[in-house]
């Protein structure tokens, strides 16, 4: 503990330049006592702290001090950022420790920002998400009722093993035990989750889980979709679809191909925005589709 609280203190300091004894005191939950002995045996072991005395007075480490690596010729500061971004998508008290601690341990900053804020703005995604944490840091079973894409809802009881952001939402991967296999689930989907107390034996290998899931086909059906759009939305194309250009006429507008599960709402709802600016070529039962929806909204706002 003694150690784990000195490099903590050396941590602090070069994070918080020049604190008193009673601040390190309080963070640390010790006495000052404790810390005026901490910081001779900091400097006992040859980190340069430095005692300020008088009204602005407190222990800093000089500037010059930074602790050695002997891990080679890494590019922290790819690291840091990396760090970073998970920070910004999951808040987490050990995730910012570890954020400080390795600013400090390398003095790296990174000019590469990712911002992944947008993951941590649905409070009740949060929760959810904390809670499969600690279901998994205690080899807990969770409980919840599920909506999957065609509207079907269950309630399923599941071995958490990971977390994941990806494609714009969060995931987590569990063990079905009723299935023998790995799942994936939608947080979003996710209604009336609770940690059981029972507990799990198996041992799950992480990396393991995630080459296995990797290596699953695609068992969604999916559609080959082609627009003809208007010159004005061609970035938005790009932005949503991710498809390609397959033709350009002299007047601007493009025919626009793109592939997407079939049951998904997020490509649908993109098409029907782009109201008259784009026209569905095939296949023909997506125009059929898009003919009812129209019709429907426009039987809904009649009168």
């Amino acid at each position: 503990m003694k150690i784990d609280r000195l490099l903590g203190e050396t941590i602090y300091l070069l994070n918080h330049k020049r604190t008193s004894a009673s601040v390190l005191a309080k963070h640390f939950e010790v006495s000052t006592r404790t810390i005026m002995r901490d910081m001779d045996t900091l400097s006992l072991a040859g980190i340069p702290v430095v005692a300020n005395f008088g009204q602005d007075g407190g222990y800093e480490i000089m500037d010059t001090f930074r602790i050695q690596q002997m891990t080679g010729d890494i590019d922290y500061s790819v690291i840091v950022a990396a760090l970073q971004a998970f920070a910004s998508a999951y808040s987490q008290k050990e995730l910012d420790q570890a954020i400080l601690k390795m600013k400090a341990l390398t003095n790296a900053k990174s000019d590469v920002i990712m911002d992944l804020s947008v993951a941590h703005e649905n409070m009740n995604q949060n929760e959810l998400l904390y809670m499969i944490h600690q279901a998994i840091q205690r080899k807990q079973w969770i409980q919840f009722s599920y909506t999957n894409g065609l509207g079907q809802e269950k309630e399923l009881s599941i071995e958490p093993v990971y977390a994941i952001y990806k494609w714009y939402n969060w995931y987590f991967v569990g063990y079905d035990e009723q299935r023998d296999d790995y799942r994936m689930y939608k947080l979003v989907r996710m209604e009336r989750l609770k940690i059981l107390e029972k507990k799990h034996e198996r041992e799950f290998d992480v990396e393991q889980v995630m080459r296995r899931m990797e290596e699953k086909k695609d068992t969604r059906k999916m559609l080959h979709v082609k627009l003809l759009c208007h010159a004005s939305i061609k970035s938005k194309c790009k932005e949503y679809l991710n498809g390609v250009i397959i033709k350009e006429y002299e007047d601007g507008t493009f025919e626009y191909e793109f592939e997407v599960p079939e049951e998904e709402q997020f490509w649908y709802g993109v098409v029907l925005s782009f109201g008259n600016k784009a026209r569905v070529l095939e296949p023909e039962p997506l125009i059929t589709r898009m003919k009812e929806t129209l019709y429907e909204i426009m039987d809904l706002y009649k009168g």
